[in-house]
């Protein structure tokens, strides 16, 4: 059976955007997940694509260190890093969780110099929905 040949513009023979070009990107989004084992920083264009990531896991820490609130602001400003060459500006900034590193990386993004428009919580709450595990006993 022969290979069909495609036609001119499908998406077959056509690349869609080249990974070795960076964009210029004056604002986005810092998205920022502190829980009490690790801390996840997320940066976005503001349609939502992301752009640049880390956590504290890699940048090296391991077990129970990647909860600290230093961890947090190295994972902070390593996500930064790579975003300021590409020339962002301008950023929003979303919290969620509840763990220690969520004003660390907040510190970290703030030296950064990166002007912030607004910072915002969005760790989600229930509106006594599911009912919640029984208390510990330790």
């Amino acid at each position: 059976m022969a290979k069909s040949i495609p036609k001119k513009g499908s998406r077959k023979n056509v690349r869609i955007g080249s990974r070795n070009h960076t964009r210029k990107i004056p604002k986005g989004i810092i998205h920022v997940q502190a829980s009490f084992n690790n801390t996840i920083v997320t940066i976005t264009d503001v349609r939502g694509r992301v752009i640049s990531w880390s956590s504290a896991g890699t940048c090296g820490f391991k077990g129970t260190r990647r909860g600290t609130p230093f961890a947090a602001q190295t994972a902070a400003g390593n996500a930064i890093r790579t975003v300021s060459d590409q020339g962002m500006q301008r950023a929003e900034i979303m919290i969620k969780g509840p763990g220690l590193g969520r004003d660390a990386a907040l510190r970290a993004i703030r030296r950064s110099g990166i002007l912030l428009n607004f910072i915002r919580d969005v760790t989600p709450m229930p509106h006594n929905g599911c009912r919640s595990p029984k208390k510990r006993r330790v």
